[in-house]
């Protein structure tokens, strides 16, 4: 079984960042595909990056035409955490930001989700 928790959303101005994190509990990931995912209120959920991993070492990252230059996945092996920070934040870019993992076994985990506004 496998745990997700994301933290780090809330309320930004327009041009500002935020850092999002997404720990993973449960067991550990020696390779795992991790990705982020948001979905707007009316919207269908969009990908947003991935960055996959095997035997403990990044190898892929990409990203979603709208974030791509602003938006950076990363992680922390040694934490179970991906991060993804938010910058030059645009108010379209409010949504639900959801991190799940993919493993290798084709298991999906995905987490509750945090909340990010962009005003205007």
């Amino acid at each position: 079984q496998v745990q997700l928790v994301e933290s780090g959303g809330g309320l930004v101005q327009a041009g500002g960042s935020l850092r999002l994190s997404c720990a993973a509990s449960g067991r550990t990931f020696w390779s795992a595909d991790m990705a982020w995912y948001r979905q707007a209120p009316g919207k269908e959920r969009e990908f947003v990056a991935v960055i996959m991993w095997s035997h403990g070492s990044v190898y892929y990252t990409s990203y979603g035409d709208s974030v791509k230059g602003r938006f950076t996945i990363s992680t922390d092996n040694a934490k179970n955490t991906v991060y993804l920070q938010m910058n030059f934040l645009k108010p379209e870019d409010t949504a639900i930001y959801s991190c799940k993992v993919h493993l290798p076994s084709g298991d999906d985990y995905w987490g509750p989700g945090t909340q990010v506004t962009v005003s205007s």
